[in-house]
């Protein structure tokens, strides 16, 4: 079931908003994530479950990818330990390198473990103050609102822009667009946006963040 309070909210992130390369960073309010709406008032029905069952597209993603990649993921470090959450889960706004992972498989076809290059990210401040990221490259662009959950964990509400998409869709307009994860500091500059279940391909995306510079 579509969730209208999220699709307005998350309108920028798609709604006849500029595309996310458009947007322009201003300093956060302090409280801005304090004050922000719960996110399971705003998430579609789908990504509430998709968000509770995180634990378990962990340990299938994992189970999936050891046989081939063991090397890489341990060479990873924390990026894939499941429990390496630490506190201030939301990056500071600013421009950062990002890539992705992906672990696991839909069905028979397909690596169970693919690494990607870097890219461009950003976050930056949507209306209202909340917090926002948006992959500015590469084929499949995140771009979405962070809404703090716990100590150590910020849930994210967005959709995926695709090859040349100049704009995105709303939140809530098409489910295989919409895109749920959770926002986690494993290191001192060193973030991961966790993706259980998404809609094409894997069964757990891991988009890594560093800073630019």
């Amino acid at each position: 079931m579509k969730r209208v309070a999220g699709a307005l909210l998350l309108c920028l992130a798609g709604c006849g908003a500029p595309p996310p390369a458009a947007v322009t960073a201003a300093p956060p309010a302090p409280d801005a994530l304090a004050t922000a709406p719960d996110w399971r008032r705003l998430a579609t029905s789908a990504d509430r479950d998709r968000l509770r069952r995180w634990y378990e597209a962990w340990t299938q993603a994992l189970a999936q990818a050891r046989p081939i990649a063991a090397a890489d993921l341990a060479a990873q470090g924390a990026l894939f330990t499941i429990d390496a959450a630490l506190d201030d889960a939301v990056p500071p706004i600013g421009a950062y390198r990002c890539r992705t992972f992906k672990l696991g498989r839909k069905g028979k076809t397909g690596a169970p473990f693919t690494a990607y290059g870097w890219f461009d990210c950003r976050i930056t401040v949507a209306a209202g103050g909340a917090a926002q990221l948006v992959k500015l490259t590469g084929s499949q662009r995140q771009v979405g609102l962070l809404y703090r959950a716990d100590p150590t964990r910020a849930a994210f509400l967005g959709t995926l822009m695709l090859g040349d998409e100049s704009r995105a869709y709303g939140y809530g307009a098409d489910a295989t667009r919409d895109v749920a994860g959770w926002m986690e500091r494993i290191g001192r500059r060193r973030w991961r946006l966790v993706m259980p279940y998404p809609a094409f391909e894997s069964t757990l995306d891991v988009l890594e963040l560093v800073p630019a510079a």
